[in-house]
């Protein structure tokens, strides 16, 4: 099978086009024929392996001394079983079904293996490969840190950062949770934001949300470009910040997987797609991201399928 290899930490031009073995599935895993996958800012700091100088040690420990352990990445994908081991309970061959890999990654490969048990579901009926491939890790971050602040309706929450995958989906989750949404992103892109729920946008390019006077329930900074100490006057008493920066791959929980799933079956959440690379593009849609302006997400077709 062909697969987009990271041949050693560094820039996108480490990413090669190979032939790899196609993986056997052991008994409780299912193979999927890959339809989809994405390019996160997961992938982008384990290729060029970004890390805070303190924990340099244990991540090239655990990643990988001199490459990386597991060399095909994407980090979620979206695809078709296409055989099953022999004690597989949940799926079958020809479900379609999406998955957050995590560290186990493999989405770059026109097949990968995943645990039964896996952060895995089928796709609703109504929802397309590129839809579903792109909903769990922005997705599940943003439940994540919209559950660790505390969100509760009514309150007024901003997130800043609010076109990229993480902000994307907190803004959509936080209004169908009820809170009054102030979203903070580029002048660009304050029409998206507003049409994904929030009820008010800031261009940051032209004031600083912290020195309106305006006070949050809750805060989210769900680009990693904020502080809490920055955004201090902005919260409430006893107000939450919450940021993705230094917290590694959010807990996901299969339940979480499920509900997500859900809203998106509903009509309730759907995912922002930017632009959209072939296998072989990888790289260049590496170098995309990298700039730091997408919106939304950044597809990889490893197939044509819709």
């Amino acid at each position: 099978m062909r697969a987009m290899i990271c041949t050693a930490y560094g820039s996108s031009d480490v990413l090669q086009l190979r032939e790899v073995e196609k993986p056997v599935p052991r008994d409780k895993e299912v193979r999927i024929r890959v339809h989809k996958s994405t390019v996160t800012a997961g992938d982008i700091r384990i290729r060029a392996f970004q890390s805070p100088l303190l924990f340099w040690v244990p991540m090239r420990l655990a990643l990988g001394i001199r490459k990386p352990r597991q060399p095909i990445l994407g980090a979620e994908l979206a695809g078709e079983v296409e055989s099953v081991g022999k004690d597989v309970k949940r799926f079958k061959k020809g479900d379609r079904v999406f998955a957050l890999t995590g560290m186990r990654l493999g989405g770059y490969a026109e097949y990968t293996c995943l645990h039964e048990d896996a952060r895995m579901a089928v796709i609703p009926a109504n929802v397309s490969y590129e839809q579903a491939a792109s909903l769990l890790f922005g997705g599940t971050t943003a439940l994540y840190f919209l559950k660790k602040a505390g969100i509760q309706q009514g309150q007024k929450v901003l997130i800043y950062g609010g076109s990229g995958a993480v902000g994307t989906f907190a803004v959509q989750l936080a209004a169908y949770f009820g809170a009054e949404v102030t979203g903070v992103c580029s002048s660009g892109n304050l029409d998206l934001v507003k049409s994904l729920g929030a009820a008010h946008v800031i261009d940051y390019t032209k004031e600083d949300f912290a020195a309106r006077g305006e006070q949050y329930d809750v805060i989210f900074d769900a680009v990693g470009k904020s502080s809490k100490s920055h955004c201090r006057n902005a919260l409430v008493p006893g107000g939450s910040f919450v940021t993705v920066d230094g917290q590694g791959m959010a807990k996901v929980r299969n339940e979480d997987v499920h509900f997500l799933a859900e809203l998106m079956e509903k009509g309730q959440l759907h995912s922002v797609i930017d632009r959209c690379y072939t296998l072989e593009q990888i790289p260049e849609a590496h170098r995309y991201v990298e700039k730091g302006h997408k919106k939304g997400s950044v597809i990889i077709a490893v197939s044509n399928d819709k």
